[in-house]
């Protein structure tokens, strides 16, 4: 049965996070260690002693995420004879997380990654002033349905479908009044629930252009690999190998949605019945459930977890 390692996005830290993996393992201690030296700065304190507001941030959340999976990935290595090459038939991540993908694949070396991620966080918390954007939720609603309420809501403004989580999860992101419009039309329709997210700034839609802008720079002088497993791409929902491709696709993410829901699916219909989520929290497990009902899934981001990731296989 073949095998996905997933990895998980913004949203997903919390205080502590990795440190039980750094405490016992020289690999993750190798993997925070390298990350400070790219950044110039002590992420791991933040990330195992807070403040939490400081781990929010969106230039500290996306380098501390990608930190623990890849620490994750390593200790999967060293001590359970992971082999993503042998063992692997996809690898994939939720927006930030296609960066964790892509490093633990060996497209893209793990400072490089770190220092694009802090730069991707300062980008997009910088493309749109505070307050002038926002996002929301809206549960128990399809695709085509959702597309609709945000293109009514629009009206001349931004409101875009930002994420497709799958189990009639959606995001709408855009600008604030076109997304409260957005709520309110949802409301109107009969959709379970729509709420506004706590979000810093407006992911995954036309105003992160700037941000996009800034990646494409940053990307073209950014030296990336054929990926060792093929990396199911956010914006295509399909296997991406080429690095010319994949610097290509990286840029229209920023401004594009990410389609989590047919990533997951497409990589279950090609026969992936096991998914390892590796690094903070359990959120793309819980995904899992809703969108593959039929695979089985468990996440890796502490030592307890290496038991059942031995026996899971």
């Amino acid at each position: 049965m073949a095998r996905a390692f997933v990895f998980p996005g913004q949203g997903s830290q919390a205080i502590g996070m990795g440190k039980a993996l750094g405490e016992a393992f020289a690999e993750a201690r190798a993997v925070f260690a390298e990350v400070d030296d790219a950044l110039g700065a002590s992420l791991s304190r933040v990330m195992f002693e807070g403040p939490e507001a400081e781990l929010t941030l969106t230039a500290n959340a996306q380098p501390a995420l990608m930190a623990v999976s890849l620490a994750a990935i390593r200790v999967l290595e060293a001590q359970a004879g992971l082999d993503l090459s042998r063992d692997a038939a996809f690898v994939a991540g939720h927006s930030l997380g296609e960066y964790s993908a892509l490093a633990a694949a060996g497209a893209l070396s793990l400072a490089d990654t770190a220092r694009l991620l802090r730069l991707r966080g300062e980008a997009m918390q910088a493309a749109v002033p505070v307050g002038a954007g926002a996002m929301a939720a809206l549960l128990g609603v399809e695709m085509a349905a959702a597309r609709e309420i945000a293109a009514e809501a629009e009206q001349g403004s931004v409101c875009q479908v930002a994420n497709d989580n799958g189990g009639g999860q959606i995001v709408v992101s855009g600008a604030k009044a076109a997304v409260e419009r957005a709520i309110e039309i949802a409301k109107g329709r009969g959709v379970k629930r729509a709420v506004a997210l706590p979000v810093s700034a407006p992911f995954h839609c036309a105003l992160m252009q700037p941000a996009a802008e800034a990646m494409r720079a940053a990307l073209a002088t950014t030296t990336i690999h054929a990926p060792r497993v093929a990396v199911v791409a956010n914006v295509t929902a399909s296997p991406v190998m080429q690095p010319e491709e994949i610097r290509r696709l990286l840029v229209e993410q920023v401004t594009g949605t990410v389609r989590w829901r047919e990533c997951v699916a497409y990589m279950a219909e090609q026969g992936t019945g096991k998914f390892v989520e590796c690094g903070a929290g359990k959120v793309l497990t819980g995904l899992l459930k809703r969108i593959a009902p039929q695979a089985a899934g468990i996440s890796v981001g502490a030592p307890a977890d290496l038991d059942a990731y031995r026996s899971f296989f």
